[in-house]
């Protein structure tokens, strides 16, 4: 006897609707839980951690877990499934990042340099956004003062500067490999985020007047 797979497989439309139907404050509560529970095991990896430099890479995240717990509700979130699976792997992979030793000391000075220029990009854009933080696609509001007159995307270019940085203090295998998926699903989520986005007049006129997404000049 045979079977067809096709037949009891799920399609993607089907798992599309059905995510679809899911209460959007629903999802917001358990997106902050998951990000608060890899914060925990995070922050307690740094403090098992031999390396000086560790403490470093939480400064980035707890601002990530903190302002996703404070942001604003919305109920004009994306519902597809892939976007959410995009936004979690994006956020999900830096913190899972492994504090290993410092392999490169002559450079650390680098990588220390590019972690706090990184948070205070962050910090800046953050500000600007306050509770319209978020991490799926979703429209808590078009900004477009502070650091958005250069770039529509400050806080990820503040993400990539830190990022590097970290690989320069606590380089490994495991490292890169998790940031690679992780800037691999942010590209994506960007994309996702700005079609989702592009849908508010607002955000229109915004993205004709700041031309680059997240790298002024290259992207």
């Amino acid at each position: 006897m045979t079977t067809n797979a096709a037949i009891s497989a799920p399609d993607q439309g089907s798992l599309d609707r059905a995510f679809a139907r899911a209460n959007p404050r629903v999802l917001d509560r358990i997106e902050q839980g998951l990000i608060l529970v890899l914060w925990l095991a995070l922050v307690n990896r740094v403090a098992h951690s031999l390396n000086g430099y560790a403490p470093l890479a939480l400064i980035s995240e707890t601002a990530v877990m903190a302002f996703t717990l404070i942001r604003r509700p919305t109920g004009n979130i994306s519902l597809r499934l892939g976007d959410w699976l995009l936004a979690i792997a994006a956020t999900a992979a830096p913190l899972m990042i492994q504090p290993g030793l410092d392999m490169f000391p002559k450079i650390a000075p680098l990588g220390i340099a590019l972690v706090l220029l990184g948070n205070v990009v962050q910090a800046l854009a953050k500000l600007s956004l306050r509770r319209s933080f978020g991490i799926a696609p979703a429209n808590r509001g078009v900004k477009s003062d502070g650091l958005y007159r250069f770039v529509r995307h400050p806080m990820y270019a503040g993400y990539l500067a830190v990022h590097i940085g970290i690989m320069i203090l606590m380089p490994s295998l495991l490292n890169l490999l998790l940031y690679t998926i992780g800037w691999w699903a942010q590209i994506l989520r960007l994309r996702a985020e700005e079609a989702l986005l592009s849908q508010d007049p607002a955000y229109q006129a915004f993205m004709g007047k700041v031309r680059y997404r997240l790298v002024p000049g290259v992207f």
